[in-house]
């Protein structure tokens, strides 16, 4: 693993990120899921977004990174994924439970890299190598962007959820 700071932040923020979605959103009702503005996602379709992204795109991409030489690496138009996407596993619990599963193999896949590996490169959006280590970084700056996000949505930050639950009740 590489002794970079940037890298190990972005490590940090990948497993650190289910949890976080499960304490911005375990008190969310339905109706707060749902509610957004015209033409905007709504919390529930970021997180089926970043459910649907690491399986769909930064893991296979990651497989990909190791597997092959120079891979394509390859992102889903967000307009077409989210026109298309199945809806059928929607549910909170799912979305969140799922979420965490396909988290847990990616984190399993980089635990086990070696540490030429983490210089293996791929083409990247504008033409430009990019190395895992970067790849990485972006993984965990997409992750920190969409919790923004829903911390918008929801009125809510994770270190304030966080906190308002631990406070004894009154």
């Amino acid at each position: 693993m590489p002794d970079d700071p940037a890298v190990q932040q972005a490590l940090g923020q990948l497993v650190a990120t289910p949890s976080k979605l499960a304490h911005l959103t375990v008190e969310a009702t339905d109706e707060a899921l749902d509610a957004a503005s015209e033409g905007e996602w709504s919390a529930r379709t970021v997180l089926a977004h970043l459910r649907d992204a690491e399986m769909l795109e930064f893991r296979v991409g990651l497989e990909r990174l190791l597997a092959e030489p120079d891979p394509a690496l390859y992102f889903l138009p967000p307009d077409e994924w989210e026109r298309d996407r199945n809806r059928e596993r929607d549910q909170k619990s799912v979305l969140l439970s799922d979420f965490a599963l396909q988290r847990q193999a990616s984190v399993n896949i980089i635990a086990t890299m070696r540490e030429p590996d983490w210089e293996r490169t791929a083409p990247g959006p504008r033409g430009e190598a990019i190395t895992i280590a970067q790849f990485v970084q972006i993984w965990a700056g997409h992750d920190h962007a969409h919790l923004g996000q829903l911390e918008e949505l929801l009125g809510e930050t994770v270190d304030g959820a966080r906190e308002r639950r631990a406070r004894p009740p009154e």
